[in-house]
């Protein structure tokens, strides 16, 4: 049988069914999920806030706007957005992220003056339970590498748009700058399963989110399926050489 895309896929350097991705992937983020933003900072150096900062800038939430941040687990982009007066449908596949996010919400949501503008629910960005036309922008950070079929989870955001939607995606992706790729490949393949090991007790997690980094396309070729998608205006934004990067589009009808 000649195969197809849809065949296998990449849980980090391993190729697997995908049904075999999806229950794996969820055993990951379920057993990283109470230290997943120490973690973050740990690997980071707090850089990562920064990224999200300027993530949610790009996307420019507005006052009475309704946004879906996808793979929203533990609500870091959502706090932020609905701190700016937009509500917020907070989703992800995996309930345990989202419960650590439910539980921060009554603070984090107080002291953003955003107390009722954030809803949480359980939900596979390949196939959403919600109405076309139902966003005015699309968010998912650090996320989507971890979807089984990217090209599914792309045509259901686009799907789950208005006409005038917004698609921001921040992501891992492939470093540019001689030097740092170098000295940013030794550090996330040695040191990072030795943090998660240490702070959260799971090295192999850590070990499977480095490759699955690895694996994720590179930015011109993220940025083509984006298009392929039917986005119009697709473009990328490179932080630190392409460490990150922030690909955005545009769903015109």
């Amino acid at each position: 049988m000649t195969s197809t895309p849809h065949d296998s896929a990449s849980f980090g350097y391993e190729n697997v069914s995908p049904e075999e991705k999806t229950r794996r992937v969820g055993g990951v983020f379920s057993s990283v999920a109470a230290k997943y933003d120490v973690m973050n900072d740990a690997m980071s150096g707090g850089m990562h806030r920064l990224w999200k900062d300027r993530f949610v800038r790009r996307v420019k939430p507005r006052a009475h706007e309704y946004i879906l941040d996808m793979a929203g687990g533990t609500g870091d982009i959502a706090f932020r957005m609905a701190a700016r007066g937009a509500r917020v449908m907070v989703s992800d596949i995996n309930a345990d992220m989202l419960a650590v996010g439910e539980e921060r919400a009554p603070r984090k949501a107080a002291a953003a003056h955003a107390s009722g503008r954030l809803q949480w629910r359980v939900q596979n960005a390949e196939s959403l339970d919600f109405a076309d036309d139902s966003f005015n922008a699309y968010t998912i950070a650090f996320g989507i590498r971890n979807v089984t079929h990217i090209d599914q989870a792309l045509a259901e955001a686009r799907r789950v748009l208005k006409n005038g939607g917004r698609f921001f995606c921040l992501e891992f992706s492939s470093v540019e700058w001689p030097g740092l790729k170098e000295a940013y490949d030794a550090y996330s393949h040695h040191l990072v399963p030795r943090l998660g090991q240490a702070i959260a007790g799971d090295a192999d997690s850590y070990r499977y989110l480095v490759e699955s980094i690895r694996r994720f396309p590179p930015m011109g070729k993220f940025k083509a399926m984006i298009e392929q998608a039917g986005f119009r205006h697709v473009r990328v934004e490179p932080i630190m050489g392409g460490l990150v990067a922030i690909h955005s589009g545009w769903k015109i009808d």
